[in-house]
């Protein structure tokens, strides 16, 4: 009786042990899965962060295109309506040369009396010719009483008189011309300088 106990006690002692081998294997499954399960979490949370990281970055790329595009159009329709509002500037340069000579003629001084009714009609004829160009946008560049501007002028020598006012333009060499707003000639002059740095005053 005593030897049936024994070989019972030990049966149940293997399968309790066969009992915690297993349990452990299946603990073992059990970590091994979720370890598995906290990987794949990991692996979809890295993944996501990188496709919404991505997904910025096309975002931010897109707006940038979008805004170069919107720069572009607006460069393109302010070049055209440049191209467009000095359409006439190339031909008012070159006429400018002639323009001039024109008008020297027309002022001079003669006595013959024939001369002087030729010069009168061509005197009209250009004065015509100008007041077509400034309604196209020809403006002169006033030089009278005013102080030299480097952005309008260009002075061509210095002279120094005391009775004037320092930097004020004495003489006007050539007429400048302004087409709208750009400068196509700046006014030739000769510039008022006579401070104690200028050797004309020595």
């Amino acid at each position: 009786m005593s030897e049936r106990m024994k070989d019972e006690k030990d049966t149940a002692k293997e399968v309790h042990e066969e009992t915690e081998i297993i349990e452990e294997v299946e603990d073992d499954k059990l970590d091994k899965k979720k370890e598995k399960k906290k990987s794949e979490k990991q692996k979809l949370t890295e993944e996501i962060e990188t496709l919404k990281l991505e997904n910025l970055r096309l975002n931010e790329k897109s707006l940038r295109a979008i805004a170069d595009a919107e720069n572009f159009k607006k460069r393109m329709l302010t070049e055209r309506d440049n191209e467009k509002k000095y359409s006439n500037q190339y031909l008012i340069e070159e006429l400018l040369p002639a323009l001039d000579q024109l008008k020297l003629i027309v002022n001079l001084e003669v006595e013959d009396p024939n001369l002087k009714n030729y010069l009168i009609g061509f005197k009209m004829i250009s004065d015509q010719i100008f007041n077509i160009l400034e309604k196209d946008g020809l403006k002169q560049i006033i030089t009278k009483d005013q102080k030299f501007d480097p952005k309008y002028h260009y002075a061509t020598e210095k002279q120094s008189d005391k009775s004037k006012e320092e930097h004020i333009i004495l003489v006007t060499t050539q007429t400048g011309y302004m087409y709208k707003e750009r400068i196509i000639r700046p006014a030739m002059v000769i510039v008022n300088e006579w401070s104690d740095e200028n050797g004309n005053n020595k």
